[in-house]
């Protein structure tokens, strides 16, 4: 289905709830089996899980209806901001999440500047309502001053317990433009983040911005010229899995 594909970013200070956020993302779309469901889930490194603090942007595909959801989940901490603008890149909405009980801070204006900058769509929630230190009505006002926006237009959520997550959820696919899906152009696509694997090779994260890519079709990187072979092209789960194409508007991976 044209414009059903959504591409969007969760961006905040440290400790705010993204983590969190993006699991009951992924409990409500089924993206993961409840057994297999653990604490920050898209956290992958050991370190991530010992700190308990985002530091390398992850992506992943949800399906919600007839959605399909391209999630990145990036740190809050200042010292990783450059994972948080690489990721800005590649998607057209930003969830804007701020805790009821600190309300808005450093972080919170430095990412949303870079929000700004790219032209994304901010979909403000105020998180943490369930805490009795909850300032709700209080932090609110202070965001609605911030984005120059009616009040009304906040979520009141709690990424703990899941209270209107859904209701974010489907804000995020109305207020987020659909990304455009001009697959009758060569390939076009950004690279917003790789690493080595050592049975695939370099392993690139893209953003397609035109046309498609398939295993074993040629691909040019326009800054240095250098040319590689698409090995295995796919989407995240946020495992890497296997696809026969990553089309314009979609978020992947493609092996070299």
């Amino acid at each position: 289905m044209e414009g059903n594909i959504r591409n969007f970013v969760i961006i905040a200070h440290i400790d705010h709830g993204k983590s969190t956020l993006a699991d009951r993302f992924l409990e409500l779309t089924g993206a993961v089996e409840k057994r297999q469901m653990k604490e920050q889930f898209l956290d992958q490194m050991d370190l991530e899980r010992e700190k308990g603090i985002t530091i390398k942007l992850q992506p992943i595909r949800l399906k919600y209806g007839e959605y399909i959801l391209n999630l990145i989940d990036t740190p809050g901490h200042a010292d990783f901001s450059y994972e948080v603008s690489r990721s800005l890149a590649a998607v057209e909405g930003a969830i804007l999440l701020v805790d009821a009980t600190k309300g808005v801070q450093a972080q919170t204006l430095a990412n949303l500047k870079l929000a700004k900058e790219e032209g994304l769509a901010i979909i403000p929630a105020v998180n943490k309502i369930d805490l009795p230190s909850a300032r709700v009505d209080e932090v609110a006002r202070s965001i609605a001053d911030l984005l120059k926006i009616d009040e009304r237009e906040i979520l009141r959520i709690s990424a703990k317990t899941g209270q209107n997550v859904k209701e974010l959820l489907e804000a995020v696919i109305a207020r987020t433009p659909a990304a455009k899906e001009e697959t009758d152009k060569p390939l076009r696509a950004l690279v917003f983040d790789s690493h080595f694997d050592a049975f695939k090779g370099v392993v690139a994260y893209v953003r397609v911005v035109e046309g498609a890519v398939k295993t074993n079709d040629p691909l040019v990187l326009k800054a240095t010229r250098a040319k590689a072979v698409a090995k295995e092209v796919g989407h995240f789960t946020p495992k890497e899995a296997a696809d026969e194409e990553l089309r314009a508007g979609q978020i992947g991976y493609i092996a070299t």
